[in-house]
């Protein structure tokens, strides 16, 4: 601009349009100091009171974004006119300065279209959208013409409201009108349709567009990006290439994360690689936290930290972006050395540590987190609950989840709107109760939901199902199709779990073959496996093991596991061989085949054929992991191994099994032997009365975990008996069933509620046992849930625990 200078310093203009191009020049480049000399030069000039030169200089200072300078001109203004008062309102309302515009725009004497639009525009660019459209209302009112600016900014307004209805009447109000195609005007549409999620709408209005920009093509790429199908944002990127346009930041920002949503780590390296020709988009920082985002959630935490590290900026989002991608890939200390040297933490990042924890089955310390987040003050989200609840539902702590529960009410989830965040919260916290065998809880918080989703059925089909609520869970299913709710693969799980845990053969054939044809679902290998398990259970063996055959997918260990097991109740030692060869086959190490199959073979007497199994087990150096149960008392936890010497009231607690099983004996109790009872040692103080199944203990760790009840509890209030992790089947039931029903009885401790699928046994159990009938309120409680299709019975013992100690203490 030295030419500038030069002119401005020797040259004496006829008139001021000199001196306006020459602040146009300085505009374009941005040379505030050159506009000061200009002005300098007119002050001294004969046109120093002249308006037209004036009103470009307050111009000239606002676009260079020196407010101060340009309010000074128009405050020393002799005389002013409309343009005056548009360009120092065009100056205060560009940089966000609202108030002073609103002053001003109120003291004009006559405000006209273009003072109209600039506070639209100027309210709408910096967020406040509701003043905008008040405006935008107000400029109609008036009579004033609306252009494609005004339309533009309230469209704007409308996506950052995500007020759908106000958007429709904006743009029907345009089609009316007629108002020629404008990409300014059009692009705002396509944007509005976005940001509301109606998808359709914004390819049509992005179709109906006569000339695009950059900015259109980005509207519609984060369109699907953030609504989906994620997939078609990549192809509108890939038509935008070959349309000639190139990308800026905002475009690949927003393909990288559609990458992300995808897992598409080839077409995200591509990208990447494009970023990195061009020095421009190497410092953005938008970009590169979705770079690190899109590395994390491929699980390529190694590319990842390779781009956070060489950011020249970094902020809360990349540091978080780190956490999460630690914490998928199993890191977690490492996810919480990232979360403790962060500058800044905000409620997102809590967030992905504490998911980091309840993925990983670190339960305990998600809620230890919760708790720090508690102390820091950090206000939780409906996510933060969620995590929360999902760690609560692991532990099966319903103490914990029910402490959950009431800060959810303090934090203002009162599940009485629509609001995606209250139904999101609701349905956690039936996942928590249904989990932790509360299924009546579960139903109140359902039915106490304003709105539900997909999800919420889900849910409560699943929960009715997992505690052994078949009947239940069908009626469900049911009333969801009537609400007009699409089932997915998830609801059909539940479903088939429903009938196969009621024993509903006929029902749970005809809603596997419905799937494809009623709602439009290939069925996938959990399907299969349900059906396995349904068909398994009733002793349809061939036509289990037919339909694993007829699968189109490979069969892995969870659907030949249930074969198995079924094959073990149902005492098909061939079946069983053939059975176990294949689990085998698909993991040699694995001890459950080889314990199921010697268990059949013990049941039956094969003894010889048990020896040459655990021989075969030794040679592959294959180990049997001990079976576990626990118990917490008084916020002890209480754990119980096979053969476990080292509880402190071990002696207590084995004089009264002792006791109980031989009474249980007289009763005419008979357990079931496998071969574990052949090698045993003996030992006074163990009772061998039966040995391990497939799954944690269910014989002398149950009965001691419940006597540790009965001697540690020092109060009066309700317990409940519950059971580790297992795979359920009818021996299983029978004896786990029979143990706990004894242990009432026998000490008179009160009534025993049961589920459903445990009533399926009651006939047998009677015949040995005809107090039974006495003692049993159908449907009164349920099966606590520990976790997939397994379960375990919760027993409830209402006698107060002084009593129950009394009654010990006579025996002993």
């Amino acid at each position: 601009m030295g030419w500038a200078r030069k002119l401005v310093g020797d040259a004496n203009f006829l008139d001021s349009t000199p001196f306006a191009k020459l602040l146009d020049s300085c505009v374009r480049s941005k040379f505030v100091n050159d506009v000061r000399r200009i002005h300098a030069r007119i002050t001294k000039s004969q046109f120093s009171s002249e308006i037209f030169i004036l009103n470009r200089l307050i111009d000239a200072y606002g676009k260079c974004g020196c407010l101060e300078d340009a309010r000074k001109v128009f405050d020393h203004m002799p005389q002013r006119n409309t343009f005056s008062w548009n360009a120092i309102l065009s100056t205060l309302a560009k940089p966000g300065c609202l108030d002073e515009a609103l002053n001003m725009f109120n003291s004009m004497p006559q405000p006209d279209q273009c003072s109209w639009n600039a506070m639209v525009s100027g309210f709408s660019q910096h967020g406040c959208f509701q003043e905008a459209l008040r405006f935008f209302v107000g400029m109609h009112r008036e009579n004033f013409v609306l252009n494609e600016y005004s339309f533009g900014s309230a469209l704007s307004a409308c996506a950052g409201l995500t007020d759908l209805n106000l958007g429709i009447q904006i743009h029907a109000l345009m089609s009316k009108n007629h108002y020629s195609s404008d990409v300014y005007m059009d692009s705002a549409l396509v944007d509005m349709y976005s940001k509301c999620g109606v998808v359709a709408s914004a390819q049509r209005a992005f179709d109906g567009m006569s000339t695009r920009n950059i900015v259109s093509w980005n509207s519609l790429i984060t369109c699907y990006e953030q609504n989906g199908p994620v997939e078609k944002a990549l192809e509108v990127f890939v038509r935008m290439m070959n349309s000639g346009i190139e990308p800026d930041e905002v475009t690949l920002a927003s393909v990288v994360s559609a990458c992300a949503s995808l897992s598409a780590i080839r077409e995200g390296l591509q990208i990447h690689a494009r970023v990195m020709k061009q020095d421009k988009f190497r410092s953005d920082l938008v970009l590169n936290n979705a770079l690190v985002d899109m590395y994390a959630k491929c699980k390529k935490v190694n590319e990842a930290r390779t781009v956070f590290d060489r950011m020249p900026f970094r902020d809360v989002v990349s540091e978080t972006s780190m956490v999460s991608g630690y914490a998928r890939m199993a890191s977690v200390k490492a996810a919480r050395l990232m979360f403790s040297t962060m500058m800044e933490r905000n409620v997102v990042s809590w967030n992905a540590l504490i998911a980091g924890y309840t993925q990983n089955g670190e339960n305990e310390e998600a809620v230890k987190l919760f708790l720090l987040l508690k102390r820091e003050s950090i206000w939780p989200t409906h996510y933060t609950f969620g995590n929360l609840l999902n760690a609560c539902a692991n532990l099966s702590d319903l103490k914990l989840g029910r402490q959950a529960h009431t800060h959810i009410l303090k934090h203002g989830f009162w599940f009485k709107s629509v609001d995606e965040s209250d139904i999101f919260v609701g349905n956690s916290l039936i996942d928590m109760y249904m989990k932790c065998g509360l299924v009546e809880e579960g139903c109140l918080v359902f039915e106490h939901m304003m709105e539900r989703d997909n999800v919420s059925w889900n849910a409560m089909i699943v929960g009715y199902a997992q505690n052994g609520y078949g009947i239940e869970a069908l009626e469900i299913f049911k009333k969801m199709l009537v609400s007009g709710e699409k089932p997915d693969h998830v609801t059909m799980i539940g479903v088939l779990s429903a009938c196969s845990h009621a024993g509903l053969v006929k029902e749970g054939r005809h809603y596997f073959h419905s799937m494809r044809i009623e709602f439009g679902l290939a069925p996938l290998k959990d399907h299969y496996t349900c059906m396995v398990d349904l068909l398994g259970r009733a002793g349809c063996l061939d036509e289990a093991i037919k339909l694993i055959e007829e699968m189109p997918m490979q069969p892995d260990s969870v659907v030949w596991g249930s074969l198995l097991g079924a094959c073990k109740v149902h005492r098909n030692i061939s079946l069983g061989k053939y059975v176990a060869g294949k689990l085998i086959e698909i993991d040699p190490l694995n001890s459950g085949p080889y314990v199921l199959l010697s268990n059949i073979c013990a049941e039956l007497g094969r003894w010889k054929d048990v020896v040459r199994i655990r021989k075969q087990m030794r040679q592959r150096g294959v180990i049997k992991q001990p079976g576990c149960s626990w118990i917490e008392i008084q916020s002890c936890m209480n754990v119980f191994m096979v053969k476990d010497k080292r509880h402190p009231r071990r002696k207590d607690i084995y004089l009264v099994l002792k006791i109980l099983t031989e009474q249980m004996k007289q009763d005419g109790y008979m357990p079931e032997v496998d071969e574990e009872m052949c090698e045993e040692e003996s030992d006074s103080e163990l009772l061998n009365l039966n040995c391990e199944m497939e799954m944690p203990g269910m014989g002398q760790k149950l009965r001691m975990r419940i006597l540790q009840n009965f001697f540690q509890s020092q109060n009066n209030e309700q317990k409940k008996v519950l059971k580790g992790l297992y795979r359920m089947d009818t021996s299983f039931v029978r004896d786990y069933m029979y143990i706990i029903w004894h242990f009432a009885i026998t000490l008179q401790v009160g009534e025993l509620y049961c589920g459903e699928m445990f009533h399926l046994q009651l006939s047998s159990l009677k015949k040995v046992m005809p107090s039974l009938s006495s003692t049993i309120q159908p449907n009164a409680f349920q099966t606590l849930i520990c976790g997939g299709l397994a379960g375990s019975t919760a027993a409830l013992f209402t006698t107060p625990f002084d009593v129950i100690k009394t009654r010990l203490q006579t025996w002993k």
